[in-house]
């Protein structure tokens, strides 16, 4: 079945019917760019919303991403920001592939409907041209013969009439005989125009209608079978993202799935553990006694183990420090010294065995480990700390890490000097070897170069190694007083023991000096004299009520009902000086025996 064959009347709804089809694409068409441009908008918004949340350089976000969560977080805003672009490309295939595609054969289209209707048109006015003159000739034979049978009717009776002459009989015959004569060729004409209409109008209806419908049926169902492909286009342009859209999401779900709620915990502890003691007990201060417990607290003397910046804030010790308080607005000033360890039996430690209670050798001990630690640690709790170069700014945890850090950059940034000096060297060997190949002296300038940078490199590895082993003798002060003395004595020593390089890149022979040296040195022979001196005689004995395991340095071990002699009584620290029958001393507990003292 075809339009020529069974719709060969029926021009008008062909040109509708092709109209409307032509229309349906446009209107596709339209649709299709509305659909692109919401799906720019909607790609558009979300790049923006993904630049919204995304961190920008150097703010408090950026550091956090260090954690899991944070990460995850950004990996999501990477995943939108990619889907976003996957709905960028749907829009761009759509537009592409179906708009200007389905535009351009529209376009087509309309000139090729335009032709056949044309031709449609031409043989149609070809067919009532051919028409007109059929009809024409077919009015004239009509005339003519009427006058013809006219002429014969009037020949006819001027014969019959006995008064017409026998000229006007011959006269009304002749006009008979040319009336008659025209009227058939009237005749001939308008047979010979009714069989050109007649094949004319065969080859209308038979054969050029029935092509040109059949034409435009061809183009029709090419119209519908483009704008099918389109609608396919349609589904399949966002099908062939959704792999890449699936992958975003997959990537949202992992994002999800990578947060680790203990790492994140591990890493905000290894990104601010600071190194410093918790605060210790408050110190009883017995007013019945008439002891002048400010006047003691302020005594260098009395300086306990360092517990970290918390002891340091407030003018008054007794007064505790509040770690969810607003703004401390403490200045350098209200520092104060250390109080005794606590009692009865406080996580920091007895006080030291080698130097008993004698200020100016314990003062001379700490000061350099115990003071300034505590004060860069004032400085980052009390107001926003001074960045220095050597990170004094920084807790003790966070000063080491940093340094070995800042090590490790300068490390590798030396090896590569020393790489780019090796291999300079080696082109200057050639070059000498092969002068053809180049000139050494061109080579100078970048050795010279390099050989100031390795210096430089060496330079500054020596000055932060220094800081490093200063830091981790600091870091060993703030220890507790609990620890084992053999791990604090290998700590001391592997940081005592790290040989910083000299400017040539070698291992100096001597270490880096340090101060306190000079004065430990000093007064070692004074501290000799005086643990001599402690070894007195007993002034009483004391009974242990508890098993007490002398694990700090400094303190013995005692069991339930040893009897221990006293050599030193408690002076209001919590702790008491004994001995044993072997000679060994150290400090225990005054809440963990009964004493006797001697009269």
């Amino acid at each position: 079945m075809d339009w020529g064959t069974d719709l060969w009347d029926q021009y008008d709804i062909i040109d509708k019917h092709t109209q409307s089809g032509l229309e349906l694409v446009e209107k596709y068409v339209k649709f299709v760019k509305e659909r692109t441009e919401i799906e720019q908008n909607y790609a558009k918004q979300l790049r923006n919303l993904t630049k919204k949340y995304n961190p920008k350089r150097g703010c408090k976000e950026e550091q956090e991403c260090r954690f899991s969560n944070h990460q995850s977080f950004l990996d999501i805003l990477n995943e939108m920001n990619d889907y976003a672009g996957q709905r960028e490309l749907i829009a761009e295939n759509m537009m592409m592939n179906i708009c200007i595609e389905l535009t351009k054969y529209l376009q087509e289209l309309k000139m090729e409907r335009k032709t056949h209707l044309s031709e449609a048109k031409k043989a149609q006015q070809s067919l009532e041209c051919t028409y007109k003159q059929l009809d024409s000739s077919k009015k004239r034979f009509e005339r003519e013969w009427r006058e013809a049978d006219k002429a014969a009717q009037y020949a006819e009776k001027t014969d019959q009439d006995i008064n017409a002459t026998k000229a006007d009989v011959e006269k009304a015959k002749q006009q008979a005989n040319m009336r008659t004569h025209i009227a058939e060729e009237c005749k001939n004409d308008y047979a010979a125009q009714l069989q050109k209409y007649n094949q004319e109008q065969s080859q209308f209806y038979f054969s050029d209608v029935p092509l040109i419908f059949n034409k435009l049926q061809d183009m029709d169902e090419r119209r519908v079978r483009k704008l099918a492909q389109g609608y396919v286009l349609f589904s399949d342009t966002e099908r062939h993202v959704m792999p890449i859209i699936g992958k975003c999401l997959e990537g949202v779900t992992k994002a999800g799935t990578n947060v680790n709620e203990r790492n994140d915990s591990i890493a905000l502890i290894e990104q601010y553990k600071s190194g410093f003691e918790r605060p210790g007990d408050l110190d009883f201060e017995d007013y019945s006694q008439g002891i002048n417990r400010a006047s003691s607290d302020s005594s260098l003397g009395t300086l306990g183990t360092p517990k970290g910046p918390l002891e340091l804030l407030g003018k008054n010790r007794s007064k505790p420090f509040w770690l969810f308080s607003k703004k401390s607005k403490l200045s350098p000033s209200s520092l104060t010294p250390l109080s005794t360890p606590p009692a009865p039996l406080p996580a920091n430690g007895p006080p030291s065995p080698k130097f008993g209670r004698d200020p100016l050798s314990y003062c001379l001990k700490e000061i350099n480990k115990t003071v300034k630690p505590r004060i860069s640690s004032f400085r980052t709790l009390g107001r926003t700390p001074t960045v220095t170069e050597d990170f004094g700014h920084l807790p003790p945890e966070q000063r080491r890490k940093r340094l070995q850090q800042k090590l490790d950059d300068i490390g590798k940034e030396l090896q590569k000097e020393v790489d780019q000096s090796e291999a300079l060297e080696k082109m200057k060997d050639v070059y000498e070897k092969n002068p053809q190949m180049g000139d050494p002296a061109s080579l100078s300038p970048q050795i010279n170069q390099t050989a100031q940078n390795m210096e430089r490199l060496r330079g500054e590895l020596n000055k932060y190694e220094s800081w490093l082993t200063e830091a981790g003798r600091r870091g060993d002060s703030m220890l507790r007083r609990d620890t084992l003395p053999e791990d604090a004595l290998s700590y001391r020593s592997h940081s005592n023991n790290n040989e910083p390089y000299s400017p040539d890149g070698t291992h100096s022979e001597e270490g880096t000096p340090d101060p306190s040296q000079a004065i430990y040195a000093e007064f070692d022979d004074d501290f000799e004299e005086q643990e001599e001196e402690e070894l007195a005689a007993p002034i009483g004995q004391c009974t242990a009520m508890y098993n007490f395991p002398g694990a700090s340095e400094g303190t013995i071990t005692m069991q339930e009902g040893e009897v221990l002699s006293v050599v030193e009584e408690d002076k209001g620290d919590g702790w008491t000086r004994v001995r044993r029958a072997n000679g060994n001393e150290g400090y225990i507990p005054t809440s963990y025996v009964s004493i006797s003292i001697s009269k």
